[in-house]
């Protein structure tokens, strides 16, 4: 499986989120999984890749030229480079069989919305998922609660978006994920 993952290239402020998401790699390592991410060596996203690759696992760093030439990176797999942020996640996207969002800021966050809206109006079918360590994404989750609530989500879109705490049960649901058709389109309260 090839797995992108967004995560930020801070390590936030509590240690359990650089634990975790090492241990994360340790597990897609071993799983033999190739991790797609955005290429940086700074915090989550350098514990991410350095976790994998040291378990026998493949990295694919995709960066943009402008990033690139002020981040250091680490000896991956493989590494893009690329012009512009939109070719960086256009690759990314197409590149991977299921998406992972980490905590991070508010690129992490774009990034999330952006394959999420992608998966709401049918540009592909493959599983967009948070590991929410250490509850961290929460209160994102209130505020897409309050946007069903409000009619300007489906509950059956927002249904599609997988959570998790737990990582064993986050790689179960991501292979077992099946895509729901919805129409975007259609009333949003339900």
């Amino acid at each position: 499986m090839k797995i992108c993952l967004f995560s930020g290239s801070s390590l936030g402020q509590h240690p359990i989120y650089a634990e975790q998401v090492r241990a994360l790699g340790e597990q897609i390592g071993k799983q033999g999984w190739e991790v797609i991410y955005g290429g940086g060596n700074a915090g989550l996203m350098g514990v991410l890749a350095q976790s994998v690759l040291d378990n026998g696992g493949r990295v694919t760093g995709i960066i943009p030229k402008k990033i690139a030439e002020n981040v250091p990176s680490i000896e991956l797999s493989e590494l893009l480079i690329v012009e512009t942020m939109h070719e960086r996640k256009q690759l990314m996207y197409e590149r991977s069989d299921a998406f992972v969002t980490l905590p991070g800021g508010i690129g992490t966050l774009e990034e999330l919305f952006e394959i999420f809206t992608w998966q709401q109006i049918g540009y592909h079918e493959k599983p967009v998922a948070v590991f929410n360590i250490n509850r961290f994404f929460q209160p994102l989750l209130q505020m897409l609660d309050h946007t069903v609530n409000e009619g300007f989500l489906s509950s059956t879109c927002l249904e599609q978006l997988i959570v998790e705490e737990d990582m064993n049960t986050l790689f179960d649901r991501l292979q077992s994920f099946e895509y729901q058709t919805v129409n975007k389109w259609a009333h949003t309260k339900s």
